[in-house]
């Protein structure tokens, strides 16, 4: 009886009908690191059919003819490869959908802010947009294709609250518009740091002993007020960094009368409208040493990025963190001197 069960079973497997594959899809698209499923968080993803696929493909052609001429595009050679593949699948009258581990192209936009107030010899002022096109949906799927999200990389000529802020307002629109968009938006800050408010024009002298100051907040929270903090100091020529929370410490790096002008400013123009016993803040340390240099090239906001929040509410300031921060940049006395 083995021995027919044996035979039964190989005539079973010689006899099982394998189905043809009816189309030989490209390479790319059948290569073991382009075959996936699932994404990271396990939800399965499907790629996008062949109309919303070619409207995709159509995109990334636009903004490469648009920008490719003036090397304006970054892709990796990768993702060109995959885009032909995508490309010819979709031109071919079969109906195979390929499996493939990439759920996007990834495009870095470089573009040139032109600014018809600009004088010859102005320092450029470019931006990176990364630019993500899907090639895969989740979920219901839509009659458009899913939208080419972007976002702009941190260039040295703007703050980190700037960037953040643009990110964050961001149409949902077609890709040009948000290109657009950015432009726009980056110029209106390119036009405030160039027309620094009239308290700063001519009262800080470029060339005066530099002085860096330290003042301390027993609390620091609303967004207004230390966006106003980090977006204005450099109209008056200041770098340095501010930590929100309980307590705040802010760093200017300057001209002593920059510093105390931009102080002024903030507490009776920026802080206007906000009750006298909410903009409680002290200079605790002022150095003056005639060899001071500058530690920090800009001005930023370190609340996220240096310690752990602590408190009910997460707002209670990390002091171990922060000294080891500044004692990082040779800042370790400083410490000392504002908060003992």
């Amino acid at each position: 009886m083995a021995q027919d069960t044996n035979v039964y079973t190989l005539q079973l497997t010689a006899t099982t009908r394998i189905p043809e594959r009816p189309y030989e899809l490209p390479a790319i698209l059948t290569h073991p690191e382009h075959i996936s499923g699932m994404v990271a968080t396990g939800e399965l993803q499907h790629v996008l059919p062949k109309d919303l696929m070619a409207m995709q493909l159509g995109q990334i052609d636009l903004l490469m003819a648009m920008y490719a001429p003036d090397d304006a595009v970054s892709i990796e050679t990768s993702s060109l490869d995959l885009v032909e593949a995508l490309r010819e699948w979709c031109d071919e009258g079969q109906d195979a959908v390929p499996n493939i581990a990439d759920s996007s192209i990834d495009i870095l936009l470089n573009l040139d802010l032109a600014d018809a107030d600009s004088l010859a010899g102005d320092e450029p002022r470019p931006l990176q947009l990364s630019l993500t096109v899907p090639l895969k949906y989740n979920g219901q799927l839509e009659i458009d294709p899913p939208a080419i999200k972007a976002r702009l990389q941190q260039p040295a000529w703007m703050s980190k609250t700037q960037v953040a802020q643009l990110n964050m307002d961001l149409p949902e629109e077609d890709i040009l518009t948000v290109i657009e968009h950015v432009k726009e938006a980056a110029h209106e800050y390119s036009a405030q740091s160039n027309q620094a408010p009239a308290e700063a024009n001519g009262l800080f002298d470029k060339n005066a002993p530099l002085v860096r100051a330290w003042f301390y907040f027993p609390s620091i929270s609303t967004r207004a007020k230390r966006d106003d903090l980090i977006n204005f100091a450099p109209t008056y020529g200041l770098t340095g960094f501010l930590m929100a929370g309980k307590p705040g410490i802010l760093c200017l790096e300057g001209g002593s009368t920059a510093i105390d002008d931009f102080m002024k400013f903030i507490k009776t123009d920026s802080w206007g409208d906000i009750p006298s016993q909410h903009k409680k803040v002290s200079e605790r340390y002022r150095q003056t040493d005639a060899d001071l240099a500058r530690v920090f090239s800009d001005m930023e906001e370190i609340t996220e990025t240096v310690g752990e929040r602590r408190g009910e509410r997460a707002n209670r300031s990390d002091m171990k963190a922060l000294e080891l921060w500044l004692v990082e940049r040779g800042l370790g006395v400083a410490f000392g001197n504002v908060f003992m």
